[in-house]
């Protein structure tokens, strides 16, 4: 695994009370895996926005926000013309994206793996 971030990056963006000292390691951690699982390719120097993104992801973890469930999957939808109705029923144990996740992704969209294989044929 890549480690993306450090303690002391998130603690230089986020400052130092971002959480208790005896989360953060674990926290670091679960952000570094999270940009792992997402980021297809390991630069060097690491860009800024993947530092934020982690650092982002870190205060999520350490919240407990982060790996609780899988992104929301709709599993059924109603609609009803007349007097207005609608529902939407989601497969058990989806949650919603938090604000942090969406912020992360949109951090390190130009990075994100779309498990793709480029062919080019010459």
């Amino acid at each position: 695994m890549t480690d993306f971030i450090t303690v002391a990056q998130v603690d230089s963006l986020l400052g130092v009370e971002w959480t208790t000292e005896d989360k953060k390691p674990r926290a670091v951690l679960m952000a570094n895996t999270w940009l792992t699982e997402r980021v297809r390719e390991v630069c060097i120097p690491t860009p800024d926005a993947i530092i934020q993104a982690g650092a982002e992801i870190a205060r999520e973890a350490a919240s407990g926000s982060l790996y609780g469930a899988q992104a929301r999957e709709v599993v059924g939808t109603s609609v009803k013309a007349g007097s207005v109705s609608t529902s939407k029923t989601f497969s058990e144990g989806s949650r919603a994206m938090t604000a942090g996740e969406a912020f992360a992704l949109a951090l390190i969209r130009p990075w994100i793996s779309t498990n793709q294989i480029k062919l080019v044929r010459g």
